[in-house]
């Protein structure tokens, strides 16, 4: 059996991604720096993938000037709260971007937000306990 372990996004301000995603109550796992490479990696997450977490990976290319293309075949993250209005405040809060207030999907009942990133990667919040 596997094990999902994390995504990567690349991003371009490290400080302001970190910032970001610990208003979503995730925290910084780990961090590598590779100096010959130019880059660090960072992993945030909610707990480490020892727990059972997945975890997001923020690659930072140190010479990287202009915004990355995100493309056409991402669509977002999900990440479950027990009160997803609440983790829109705080976005909101910080200076974020709120793409959808929380409410239910249309024709359902999981209730939902949409928020985007500093980078522009959409993250959906889903109500624990609504159905799925």
């Amino acid at each position: 059996m596997g094990t999902y372990l994390h995504t990567m996004v690349r991003v371009r301000d490290l400080d302001r991604s970190i910032a970001f995603y610990k208003v979503l109550g995730m925290k910084e796992l780990r961090r590598r720096e590779v100096p010959d490479g130019k880059y660090t990696l960072v992993f945030m997450g909610f707990e480490d993938n020892a727990h059972g977490q997945a975890e997001i990976e923020l690659t930072y290319n140190w010479d990287q000037e202009t915004p990355y293309e995100i493309g056409t075949g991402f669509g977002h993250f999900a990440l479950g709260y027990e009160d997803i209005a609440a983790v829109v405040e705080k976005v909101r809060a910080a200076g974020g971007k709120v793409t959808r207030e929380a409410g239910p999907v249309k024709f359902g009942t999981t209730v939902i937000a949409f928020v985007e990133d500093p980078d522009g990667y959409k993250i959906e919040f889903i109500q624990r306990g609504s159905a799925y």
